[in-house]
C-alpha cells in the first residue's frame, strides 16, 4: 500500500516582499543559502509568471504586472514564512530588448539556478500557445542539471478550447519526457483560476520534503552526539 505523506498548509497570502537583487551575488550576500528554502518562478517576459504569483498569493499587486514586457530586471524575493520564500526571477525572451540586456539576464539565470543551493523547486511558466521555445527549454535543462525538479505551466490556457487544451497538455508531456529529468506539466489560468490548487500542492510538497531532510539531518547529528557520549566499555 502507497504511503501518502501530508505536508503542512502554506498560507500563501502572508508573502511579502523582502528584496530585489540584481544577481546572485548580491541575493547570497543578502540572504546566505542556509537561512532557507526557495522556490523560483521563470517565464518569458510575455507568460504571465507576476498574474500567477499574484493569484497564488491571493494579492492583486505583490509582483508587478507590466504592459511592456522586460520591464523587471532583477530577482525579486518574497517570503511567506521565515525560511520559506518565493523567487520572481526577471523575464526572458522579448524581442524588443537590447542583446547585451539579454545576455546578462540569462547569465542571471544560469547562475541562479545551477548555484543557488536553497533553491528546492523551480516553476516555469509558457504560454499554452508557445509552450517549450528555446529559452525554456534551455531554462529546464539548467535546473536538471542542478537536480532541481520543474513544474511547467501552460499558463492562459482559458485562451483555448477545453479540446484544444487536453490536446496541448498531452503533446507537451510527452515532449517534457525528452529532458529525461522530474519535469511535471500542468495547464494554468490565473483569470479563471485553473490549475493553481496543483501549483500550492506542489510548492507545498517542495517545502515539505526539505523539512523533513533538514528534522532527518538535525536528529542524526543528535543521536551521533548521543553515541559520541557514552562511556567505553571493555569486556572481561
Amino acid at each position: 500500500m502507497r504511503h501518502i505523506v501530508e505536508f503542512p498548509k502554506i498560507h500563501f497570502q502572508k508573502a511579502h516582499f523582502l528584496i530585489s537583487a540584481p544577481d546572485i551575488r548580491h541575493l547570497d550576500k543578502h540572504l546566505p543559502v542556509e537561512s532557507g528554502i526557495e522556490v523560483a518562478f521563470a517565464g518569458r517576459s510575455n507568460a504571465g509568471k507576476s498574474s500567477a504569483l499574484n493569484r497564488l498569493t491571493r494579492q492583486k499587486s505583490l509582483a508587478r504586472t507590466s504592459k511592456t514586457p522586460g520591464r523587471t530586471q532583477l530577482i525579486n524575493v518574497f517570503e511567506i514564512e521565515e525560511g520559506k520564500r518565493l523567487i520572481d526571477l526577471p523575464g526572458y525572451g522579448f524581442a524588443k530588448v537590447p542583446l547585451a540586456m539579454k545576455l546578462k539576464w540569462q547569465k542571471s539565470l544560469g547562475e541562479y539556478l545551477q548555484e543557488r543551493e536553497s533553491l528546492k523547486g523551480l516553476v516555469v511558466l509558457m504560454d499554452i500557445r508557445h509552450p517549450f521555445k528555446d529559452l525554456d527549454q534551455q531554462l529546464i535543462f539548467w535546473a536538471i542539471d542542478a537536480n532541481i525538479p520543474v513544474l511547467a505551466l501552460l499558463t492562459k490556457a482559458d485562451k483555448l478550447k477545453q479540446g484544444a487544451r487536453k490536446t496541448t497538455l498531452l503533446k507537451m508531456r510527452e515532449e517534457a519526457e525528452n529532458f529525461e529529468g522530474d519535469v511535471q506539466v500542468e495547464l494554468f489560468s490565473s483569470l479563471k483560476g485553473l490549475g493553481v490548487d496543483v501549483l500550492e500542492r506542489k510548492i507545498a510538497q517542495w517545502y515539505g520534503e526539505h523539512d523533513l531532510l533538514t528534522a532527518a539531518a538535525e536528529e542524526n547529528e543528535v543521536n551521533t552526539e548521543l553515541d559520541a557520549e557514552q562511556p567505553m566499555t571493555i569486556a572481561e
